[in-house]
């Protein structure tokens, strides 16, 4: 079998920190990695200020940044031929259309919260897949925030990181990529524990280290992209998310967090399609109630058809499902997974199955068979444990005569 391999990160660290001294004739002054992540319950609930259960994913993005002297920022990747360049006073929204508003906005949201960032010069390695409904983008986000803190030399401690390292990266997909994302990505990307998913209340943006570790139950976590593009910026996620304030409103409250009542709110919902929306939200609230009493009591049965109910509002409440992804949901679910459910903003991307060890391979081959007879593209599948979260990566060794204090 072939999985997505995530790579050692000491050695991707020194790929791109070579890379990088072939571009610029000279080392960058940082280089971090931030992971991806899957979502293991409470989808689309972060804009609804409920809680969610993600972890990060040994799959990562990595960035190389070098300061500059002038106000020239350049945005270059491994995986692209294209090269972003622009002037730092000149960005923010709308200052680059491409990929590189992504890197771009980190800049431009680090320094409108107070940090001296000059001009830059950037080069990121993507091992998280794109479009794969991962979470690429805030890996990305996150592996550039916090390289450039250690090249300004800020200790990016775990408060800094939840106090302004969240919120500059969501300003970043929000306001120059154009995405309103509810800020969960960003947050396990940076605060994420090995071993443990992470709990996060979107109350508040508090989080708690909730332990996860099914392989000791002889229990993997099997991750199938279906290679249909997943894209947050064709209208389909705003649609849901102004569902949702849509429902908030007629409910008199601030957010459907509030709601008590599930049955007697929705009835007071005339829009069949505002009314699906909010129970999806609802009720994937109390499924992730649910999932954690399962989790403390060490139950994985219950945990799998909580992930199997969040699947199923998905698909017919919240209607961000796509035929590849119910197929790897059914498929492992006929052969032996204790739950499955699509993980992420939905509309193609990826999903997971909790499933015995010993039936990976048999769920992997009749995946495969399925998308084959289909005729649909092959996916592709990776075996994740619960990883940390971003980190700045030790200096790398490249030839001791490249190192030095000039600047481009």
């Amino acid at each position: 079998m072939s999985f997505l391999d995530p790579g050692d990160p000491a050695d991707i660290a020194e790929g791109l920190a070579t890379a990088f001294v072939g571009r610029h004739q000279c080392t960058p002054d940082a280089v971090a990695g931030a992971p991806g992540r899957v979502n293991l319950i409470g989808e689309h609930v972060d804009y609804n200020a409920g809680r969610c259960l993600p972890v990060a994913l040994p799959h990562a993005t990595y960035a190389a940044v070098r300061l500059r002297t002038d106000d020239v920022v350049t945005v270059a990747s491994l995986q692209r031929e294209d090269v972003w360049t622009g002037a730092s006073r000149d960005l923010g929204p709308g200052a680059a259309q491409h990929w590189s508003s992504y890197v771009s906005g980190v800049v431009w949201t680090l320094r409108e919260d107070g940090l001296d960032v000059p001009g830059l010069d950037v080069l990121v390695d993507g091992r998280v897949p794109i479009g794969a409904g991962l979470s690429s983008s805030a890996a990305l986000e996150c592996s550039v925030a916090l390289a450039v803190c250690a090249a300004l030399g800020v200790d990016a401690d775990r408060d800094f990181r939840a106090d302004r390292l969240v919120s500059a990266c969501m300003r970043a997909e929000a306001e120059v990529a154009g995405v309103a994302t509810g800020g969960m990505d960003q947050t396990v990307s940076l605060l994420a524990e090995r071993g443990h998913a992470l709990l996060i209340d979107c109350v508040d943006g508090s989080t708690q280290q909730v332990p996860w570790s099914p392989e000791s139950a002889g229990l993997r976590l099997l991750v199938v992209d279906t290679r249909v593009i997943h894209a947050l910026v064709d209208g389909g996620y705003e649609a849901r998310r102004s569902s949702c304030e849509q429902a908030a409103t007629i409910l008199g409250v601030t957010s459907l967090r509030e709601v008590e009542d599930v049955p007697a709110a929705l009835s007071r919902i005339a829009d069949p399609v505002v009314r699906r929306r909010a129970r999806h939200v609802l009720t994937e609230m109390s499924r992730v109630g649910d999932a954690l009493l399962a989790l403390e009591a060490g139950d994985h049965e219950s945990f799998g058809v909580a992930m199997t109910g969040s699947h199923e509002s998905l698909r017919d409440d919240f209607e961000v499902s796509c035929p590849e992804l119910d197929a790897v949901v059914e498929t492992s679910l006929e052969h032996g997974a204790l739950g499955a459910r699509m993980t992420g903003g939905g509309f193609g991307g990826s999903a997971i199955a909790l499933l015995p060890h010993a039936l990976v391979a048999e769920v992997v081959q009749a995946v495969r068979s399925r998308f084959h007879h289909q005729r649909w593209p092959a996916p592709a599948f990776a075996l994740v444990e619960a990883s940390a979260g971003g980190r700045v990566l030790d200096p790398p060794s490249v030839r001791p005569s490249l190192r030095s204090p000039a600047r481009p």
